[in-house]
């Protein structure tokens, strides 16, 4: 492969237009239309999640959440390009393609929410768990793909993550590894702009994040994040080429996170209203809604249609957050390893007396009318 074959584009692939107009593409072909109304069902969907968790997280029924808001093409797209023996390894940011991907929502968001485990059985939905720390999954990722190659298996690993994991040097070990051995993995970076507060022009000197793949020897694309149909096309070829045995890749889409970082965030500190007002022309879900109805092919009923199976999802996560679980104290030290350690033996012993001196103060307090 010559050098220049490693390169990205100058500008990003795009098929379709913020007005939803198509754009002819030499490489690439717009998905047909029934992809492009599945893919939209997802947006649809995709955006009732976002909103319904950031109301949970206002009524205190979700620790934290960090939205997608905008974002909503690149998770759509990162799990329908995927088969049923591929695996997913996504971000904290990365909740709709988790949820689209089969996992159902109340178990997807069980650790926003503070539960101790993930909350879904990884092997069954071909999902790892979402990881916090920036980049950590991406030497999973490449890991797992390495054992399946091992193996023999015919699967591809999709590694999700954020313009600021590229900073970090797991991200340089992942890119690295899977070069060298030539593993099944695509990296796929979401390019929001914002790492965190940081912005991407204190993040790399580089003309693009894509442009990052040729130093390791691998091919890079950058494509219109927005762009659902684009975002498609692009890893659709990546992830054939992978499971082809031609090697990891790297895929840039360029977005932007509408919303704070998380709940936690005041994202007014380092940008403008009017930065953000001027990505809401550009929004995945209104584009693809222009073009597909402007084509014929999405009417009234069908946009009730979906809408109302985003609603069951957004109803399904509001019944399962507003149930309290049923916390057992003890798990906190039971599931350590395998057998307790006096250490941790004697701290739970401490836990255990001072919980049962509450308990007992509690019974005291009430028998007395309430005075402790």
């Amino acid at each position: 492969m010559l050098h220049t074959d490693l390169l990205p584009r100058d500008t990003a692939v795009n098929l379709i237009t913020a007005d939803g107009t198509t754009v002819h593409d030499e490489a690439y072909a717009l998905p047909d239309a029934d992809t492009l109304l599945t893919a939209y069902r997802g947006l649809v969907e995709g955006r009732r999640i976002n909103e319904q968790a950031n109301a949970l997280v206002r009524q205190g029924r979700l620790a934290v959440y960090p939205s997608s808001h905008g974002q909503e093409a690149c998770q759509v797209a990162a799990a329908m390009v995927l088969g049923d023996r591929d695996w997913l390894f996504p971000t904290y940011r990365d909740s709709v393609a988790v949820i689209a991907r089969g996992v159902a929502p109340a178990e997807a968001l069980v650790l926003l929410k503070g539960d101790w485990h993930s909350g879904y059985d990884v092997r069954a939905h071909r999902v790892a768990p979402q990881a916090t720390p920036l980049a950590t999954q991406l030497l999973h990722a490449v890991g797992f793909a390495q054992a399946a190659k091992r193996r023999g298996e015919d699967s591809v690993v999709l590694a999700l993550c954020g313009d600021g994991a590229t900073s970090e040097g797991d991200f340089h070990e992942a890119m690295n590894f899977a070069a060298v051995f030539h593993v099944p993995v695509v990296f796929f970076v979401q390019n929001n702009e914002f790492a965190i507060s940081v912005p991407l022009s204190r993040q790399t000197a580089a003309p693009s994040l894509a442009h990052k793949a040729i130093g390791y020897g691998m091919p890079g694309q950058r494509v219109d994040g927005n762009d659902v149909a684009a975002v498609l096309a692009v890893l659709t070829e990546a992830v054939d080429r992978a499971r082809a045995g031609g090697g990891p890749s790297l895929v840039e889409a360029h977005t932007y996170r509408m919303q704070a970082h998380t709940n936690a965030d005041d994202d007014t500190r380092y940008r403008e209203r009017d930065e953000v007002q001027a990505w809401i022309a550009r929004d995945p879900l209104l584009r693809l809604r222009a073009h597909l109805t402007a084509a014929g092919a999405l009417d009234e009923d069908t946009e009730k249609r979906f809408a109302a199976g985003a609603e069951e999802i957004a109803a399904a996560m509001r019944e399962a957050l507003n149930t309290d679980a049923d916390l057992d104290p003890e798990d906190l030290f039971r599931f350590v390893t395998t057998s307790r350690s006096p250490q941790l033996e004697e701290q739970w012993q401490l836990l255990h007396g001072e919980l049962e001196r509450d308990g007992l103060a509690h019974a005291v307090a009430a028998t007395n009318g309430g005075q402790r």
